[in-house]
């Protein structure tokens, strides 16, 4: 059959590893597809790094053109499918939505740009008819869109919980195995090459919330509400509450979590307590895992390389194939977008931070006398706040503070917010209160 002709912009780590991955299988690729998929033309700024990426190559490699023009691969009439694999939300945005103008397919890793931008590309590639792939966007190479979209279909989603960012997953199993501090395990995550030299979107959980709302929106059947989302980093984290965590029986992860309630939607990211029991409180290093609640399926977990060259050129080539399957289908009956058929996307509430529920860990540091355990109870049961556990450390010979630590039960956040309020304001205590979000998973 007719090959399916592919402009790749952007040939980077991941483009690189899409087009290496792509070539190297060719074959098999094809079998599966129905036709060859030739990547013809490869645009980048950096034509040195695109000739040393293609150059010389068996199959398509060396009859593919090279340019640093990635509007002339928007506008050629041979391209079929439009890989973008730039980055950002500014150039990008404008070459997806001028390909879907020229009525050509769109396959995405950028998930920046789906988690601002999703709602204005997915309308525009409804009108025009054409597809837009973009499982590469959420956790690398782990098929986790597919399994939303498709593969749990029948379930109504309860919710996601999902460790989708490789790096601060590799800083906090570096603070707990090694009892390091936050700023130490960066360093060590940027010399192994998993932490940018600016590492900000990652450590401040901004690459979370742009995945979690992706997932959100596929799960409930909503728009993307990436703005709405509360997002909080590791970049505070301190070493004492990992240390601290262990101890009551929990590991501390970086989540994104969306979940389905009667008042709305959760759409949050930040560091949580795991019973360690669990199967995703143990995944270590750079590893992701997404695990989603499904009302029939129950909990189903997904595991794997959440980035890389050649897991997330997986991702990419998976929806290559996607796109070459159904390219003769009618527009109307291909898999939607968004999981829901657009017209049953429904406006849904996001829930402020202050109104989610869930458990909380707290550590304050207070004098060692008398009377302070039942004070700071006593402003705790007047903010409907129950204790499920406690610790308090020991003093040292001749200290005269000490910290307490608390699991509470199910409550409001802004019940604790109340609370820290008020204990911050008693003399005994030394500095502020940590809170850190707890979640069962179950």
């Amino acid at each position: 059959m007719k090959p399916i002709h592919v402009g790749l912009l952007g040939i980077g780590t991941v483009g690189g590893g899409t087009f290496t991955v792509l070539e190297r299988n060719a074959d098999e690729i094809a079998r599966r597809a129905g036709r060859p998929i030739r990547i013809d033309v490869v645009a980048d700024t950096n034509l040195e790094l695109a000739r040393k990426v293609t150059g010389g190559r068996g199959r398509f490699g060396g009859h593919c053109r090279l340019t640093d023009d990635a509007f002339s691969v928007v506008g050629d009439p041979g391209v079929d499918i439009v890989v973008e694999l730039i980055g950002g939300c500014g150039i990008a945005r404008d070459l997806v939505l001028e390909a879907i103008a020229k009525g050509k397919h769109v396959v995405t890793a950028n998930k920046a740009l789906l988690a601002r931008h999703g709602n204005e590309i997915f309308g525009a590639a409804q009108r025009r008819g054409v597809a837009v792939g973009f499982e590469a966007a959420v956790a690398g190479g782990i098929p986790i869109i597919k399994a939303l979209r498709e593969g749990l279909t029948a379930n109504r989603i309860e919710w996601i919980a999902g460790i989708i960012n490789g790096t601060t997953n590799f800083i906090l199993s570096e603070m707990r195995g090694k009892g390091w501090s936050f700023a130490d395990a960066l360093a060590e995550a940027q010399r192994q090459g998993y932490a940018e030299a600016d590492p900000t979107f990652d450590v401040e959980g901004i690459d979370a919330a742009h995945k979690v709302t992706i997932m959100s929106a596929i799960a409930f059947g909503h728009a993307m509400r990436f703005d709405d989302a509360y997002i909080e980093g590791i970049n505070r984290l301190e070493s004492i509450d990992i240390k601290y965590a262990e101890q009551l029986g929990y590991r501390i992860k970086l989540l994104g979590i969306t979940r389905r309630t009667r008042e709305g939607i959760e759409l949050r990211v930040h560091p949580t307590l795991i019973p360690a029991k669990r199967l995703i409180a143990n995944v270590e290093g750079a590893m992701n895992a997404v695990l989603v609640k499904g009302d029939a399926v129950g909990a189903t977990l997904y595991y794997g390389k959440g980035a890389g060259a050649e897991p997330t050129a997986s991702a990419v080539i998976a929806d290559l194939v996607d796109v070459a399957r159904m390219l003769t289908a009618d527009p109307e009956h291909r898999v939607p977008y968004l999981a829901f058929q657009p017209e049953a996307l429904v406006e849904l509430p996001i829930l402020p931070i202050a109104e989610v529920v869930t458990s909380y860990y707290l550590r304050m540091r207070v004098d060692d006398r008398p009377g302070v355990l039942a004070d700071i109870t006593r402003i705790l049961a007047d903010h409907q706040i129950s204790i499920d556990a406690m610790i308090q450390r020991e003093p040292d010979e001749n200290e005269e503070r000490t910290d307490i630590i608390m699991l509470t039960h199910e409550t409001r956040e802004k019940n604790v917010d109340g609370a820290i309020a008020r204990i911050e304001q008693l003399p005994v205590l030394t500095g502020g209160i940590t809170r850190l979000r707890m979640e069962g998973l179950l």
